[in-house]
């Protein structure tokens, strides 16, 4: 099916390190009865058209009529049980929490991203302001908890934004999030995004501030050795694997939902011990996926791939953290936020498939 063929290839272009890391990001196509998804946890650049979660339009709209729980954790499993009623026969996998919201949007191809190019306004303290002057015709929202609190909120504000423009917006920014781009072709999509990215690395340049961050030289591999053999001392994992870069101006809170289910809301900083370990933990609700010391900074997982993720969410809050000093300097999550993230069943989900 070509449409399938079409969202395939953009999800493909743009499921580069640029735009999306790990599992992040998602891409749909519809036609009047189907809206096909990209699963929850897998990689936009490993989708292939086989692959999408077929879902019946008809039977996910009973989504926008039912009344939810108030309690958070109910309500998710409702919505949960309702988009699995709408996967249709033969198609396999979940579908992307975020799918109602692309059903919202009635053009045949949405692009949801993270480029840290945009984040680094979505997480700035200005972010709001400054994009309405960048971008007058897009859809700024404020940020709201993932899932089904916000598509119902971002469906609402679609309708409005209609309603006074005669038209569905083509982009939407969501504060310490990304961006929704929709389009009726490709290359209306590509077009759009080629104007959010040059629109902002020319801002970026007239503030004097670049994506290219600062790292210091790699630690040697005893070094890196004796980190993990102190680690796998103190983690309850009995695997440790341990991926290292030099040091850098890492990010000391949560930025994005991406950034918290990836590498955690908050780094370990200092000599890694079982003590130290414990105090973090009890502290956080967690042992570390990103390690500060001698140095250096390390991810830790309990698979190579899974390390290495950890360290790239950190390199990439770290972008984001310079870049935002363009739009006023970092704007953290908030506690609320970020414990709902970290709580949140989806994103357990999303990140055990990686």
């Amino acid at each position: 099916m070509e449409i399938l063929q079409i969202i395939t290839e953009l999800s493909h272009e743009f499921g580069t390190s640029d735009y999306v890391r790990g599992g992040g990001g998602n891409t749909s196509c519809k036609s009047t009865e189907t809206l096909w998804v990209k699963p929850s946890g897998t990689t936009l650049a490993g989708l292939k058209p086989e692959l999408f979660v077929a879902l019946d339009r008809e039977n996910l709209g009973g989504l926008y009529k039912v009344e939810t729980p108030t309690e958070p954790a109910e309500r998710e499993v409702l919505v949960k049980d309702i988009m699995a009623n709408a996967v249709m026969l033969g198609s396999k996998g979940r579908a992307s929490v975020e799918a109602p919201l692309h059903d919202s949007l009635s053009a045949t191809y949405v692009v949801h991203t993270h480029p840290y190019l945009v984040n680094g306004m979505t997480c700035g303290k200005e972010g709001k302001a400054k994009c309405k002057e960048l971008f007058p015709d897009a859809l700024w929202l404020d940020y709201i908890d993932p899932g089904y609190t916000l598509c119902m909120f971002v469906r609402e504000e679609i309708k409005k934004y209609a309603e006074a423009n005669g038209q569905e917006p083509k982009m939407i920014f969501l504060k310490n999030h990304g961006v929704f781009v929709a389009g009726d072709t490709a290359d209306e999509v590509r077009g759009i995004y080629k104007t959010i990215i040059d629109t902002l690395t020319n801002y970026y340049d007239e503030k004097g501030i670049t994506a290219e961050l600062a790292v210091e030289p790699d630690p040697d591999d005893d070094a890196v050795d004796q980190v993990g053999l102190k680690l796998a001392e103190c983690l309850s994992d009995e695997t440790v694997a341990v991926a290292a870069c030099g040091m850098f101006d890492y990010p000391q809170g949560p930025i994005t939902p991406d950034h918290i289910v990836y590498a955690k809301s908050y780094p370990f900083v200092g000599e890694p011990s079982e003590e130290a370990i414990n105090e973090f933990k009890a502290k956080h609700g967690y042992e570390p996926k990103i390690v500060v010391c001698s140095d250096a900074v390390f991810g830790i997982g309990p698979t190579e791939t899974k390390a290495a993720l950890a360290l790239e969410l950190a390199i990439d809050g770290a972008i984001v953290l310079k870049l935002a000093e363009a739009f006023g300097g970092i704007d953290l999550m908030t506690d609320q936020a970020r414990e709902f993230i970290e709580n949140w069943e989806v994103e357990s989900y999303r990140s055990k498939q990686i």
